[in-house]
């Protein structure tokens, strides 16, 4: 008995299907598996323009409106300082002593203030500023005390206008103490009240100039 032989047309077969898989090895295509091709795009680039780096805008920094109180023909005159940022009653004094500057002095204000080789301690409980002056001071007059008491009770009121008045007692080498309350400086020691005047800054009292040293007459006037 002959052996069993393979039909002709599976022997023909066999040839034709290794003939197709010849071109798919020889084009390199994988077997299996994915292919990576990098990192997904993020943006587009105009032509001819580069990236430029994020502008942040810079902070304004805050002001605040420092009033000062100099001398005009003997008479307390405030005048207003713009600072880059809100002071204490401390700063305020080194300013004060510092006198007007050039502007101010071609309006004729003045100063009764000596200078200091050293700057005044101020000490700040609640409504109550004591300014205690350095040793070697010279004797302060009147109009001295009221330009000094009035300029502090005003930053003061500035600092906490939660306040409605600040006395201020100041200190003088020797143990020489004077006393001023904030109803006693004319107009410009009031803390600044929204819709005051509608300007923002305080409105002149009605009970006249106020005049610093004398608290009878100018607590009762006010309404």
């Amino acid at each position: 008995m002959k052996p069993p032989t393979t039909p002709r047309p599976a022997r023909r077969a066999l040839p034709l299907l290794l003939a197709a898989l010849l071109p798919l090895a020889g084009c390199g295509i994988p077997e299996t598996g994915v292919v990576e091709a990098g990192e997904p795009a993020t943006g587009v680039v105009q032509p001819g323009a580069a990236p430029s780096p994020s502008q942040e805008q810079p902070t304004p920094l805050p002001v605040a409106a420092v009033p000062l109180f100099f001398v005009d023909d003997g008479a307390l005159a405030p005048v207003t300082r713009t600072v880059p940022s809100a002071t204490d009653p401390g700063t305020v004094v080194l300013m004060l002593f510092k006198g007007p500057d050039d502007q101010e002095r071609s309006r004729g204000l003045t100063t009764e203030l000596p200078l200091t080789a050293a700057a005044p301690t101020v000490r700040v409980d609640g409504a109550s500023v004591t300014v205690l002056l350095p040793r070697g001071t010279s004797s302060l007059s009147d109009t001295a005390v009221d330009q000094l008491a009035c300029t502090v009770a005003a930053a003061r009121l500035r600092q906490d206008p939660a306040l409605d008045r600040a006395q201020v007692t100041v200190e003088q080498p020797g143990g020489r103490l004077a006393g001023r309350s904030s109803d006693d400086c004319p107009a410009g020691a009031e803390p600044v009240r929204a819709g005051t005047d509608g300007t923002g800054t305080a409105a002149p009292r009605a009970s006249g100039t106020g005049a610093p040293g004398t608290s009878g007459g100018t607590g009762g006037g006010g309404g």
